[in-house]
């Protein structure tokens, strides 16, 4: 296992042009960050001291991870394989059984999740883009892990998939998280020319789902017997909910979608509760800058509780709920595409009151974070090359 210092900040990991870039465009959204009071604060503190342990590489743009019992973790990789990473951090061969994808763009194997009975009933879920002849669409499949000398899935179907297909280089979400009830939330990506759609209710553009583990429709979701609408829509109005996690104490999801040019958020996700997207939004267009749609809050439109102008980029999400990090309990870490860094939100209640950047110097995009059963932070870099981390306190 390789050993890294990253306790000295640097400069956001982008190049020159790029930086440019963002300048102008946070120039571009200042006015409408000051009318509404919600412009970031990032902390001036020195971070703390954290050593980076590499526990494997050669990972080919992983997606997602998640912790087996005994110490094993699966790793999906985009391409469309499932590995097993064994506690001394060996790789595996790629797992059969695995659905198809259709990889491209944003879309391949994304998101694993284990049952919430997965010692009894040995039972994972994933979700990817599925191919098909007009498109592919986000699907979530279930299957059992069967063990031994060759590890497999077996009797992998699908329990759900997007009526809308969308094309490779489109937004497909996609992250899965359980409920304590045990119903499964599913998020949604858009489609960039479809992205009105995103506030009706007659499609899965931009909305998180909640469906039972075996694919059907819980009575209580918000529109369940709302005439045409789908019944599976818990929210709407997202754009590209790449980060989901239970907060600890409440139990409430937690969610942060892309926003373009800007308005990267974090919301607390409400049954029935309308996120605002593509009509407000902080968010500018590619290009232009031009402001899209009619501003930036609405009476019946759920504000953020945190934005990013310029974007970062967010994917992967966790809350930190042990003593393992000092000052850190209770925060809230979110991996950056774009800036190559992790943010920590320092959280009072389900307010957002600032902001520190760390690993600036890391250089690897992070697609996932996680905290282990050790109460350590895992992360995923998605890269060619891609690694799995572990950060230790301390150094």
């Amino acid at each position: 296992m390789r050993r890294r210092d990253t306790r000295t900040p640097c400069a956001d990991a982008v190049d020159p042009d790029l930086r440019r870039r963002h300048a102008l465009r946070a120039l571009a959204c200042m006015p409408a960050l000051a009318a509404a009071g919600r412009a970031p604060r990032a902390s001036a503190a020195t971070p703390p001291r954290i050593e980076v342990v590499e526990i494997t590489r050669g990972l080919e743009h992983p997606w997602s991870l998640a912790f087996l019992p005994g110490g094993r973790m699966l790793v999906t990789e985009r391409p469309g394989r499932l590995r097993i990473v064994g506690s001394d951090g060996r790789l595996s061969a790629p797992l059969a059984g695995v659905p198809q994808v259709q990889p491209g763009g944003q879309g391949g194997l994304l998101d694993i999740a284990p049952s919430p009975d997965f010692a009894r009933d040995r039972t994972i879920f994933v979700s990817f883009s599925e191919p098909g002849a007009d498109g592919a669409r986000t699907a979530v499949a279930r299957a059992e892990l069967v063990d031994g000398a060759t590890p497999l899935l077996r009797d992998a179907r699908v329990i759900f998939g997007q009526r809308d297909r969308i094309g490779g280089g489109n937004h497909f979400g996609s992250r899965l998280v359980f409920a304590r009830d045990g119903t499964l939330f599913v998020t949604l990506g858009d489609r960039f020319s479809q992205r009105d759609r995103a506030q009706a209710l007659d499609n899965h553009y931009g909305k998180i789902v909640r469906i039972r583990a075996d694919g059907s429709v819980p009575p209580d979701n918000p529109f369940a017997k709302r005439a045409g609408a789908l019944p599976e829509i818990h929210s709407y109005g997202h754009r590209n909910v790449q980060g989901a996690a239970l907060h600890p104490v409440t139990g409430q999801l937690w969610t942060h979608e892309h926003g373009p040019q800007g308005g990267d958020e974090v919301n607390i996700e409400q049954a029935g509760a309308n996120y605002g997207w593509p009509v407000i939004t902080f968010g500018r267009e590619y290009g232009t800058g031009f402001r899209i749609g009619e501003g930036t809050g609405r009476a019946d439109v759920t504000p953020p509780l945190w934005q990013w102008t310029p974007s970062i980029a967010p994917s992967g999400m966790a809350f930190c709920t042990g003593d393992r990090y000092p000052g850190w309990r209770g925060s809230l870490f979110v991996g950056a595409l774009k800036f190559r860094l992790l943010s920590r939100l320092e959280l009072d209640g389900s307010r957002v009151v600032r902001e520190e950047r760390l690993l600036t110097n890391l250089g690897e995009r992070v697609r996932d974070v996680r905290q282990g059963p050790d109460g350590l932070l895992y992360l995923l870099t998605d890269e060619s090359d891609g690694r799995l981390l572990r950060l230790l306190p301390g150094g």
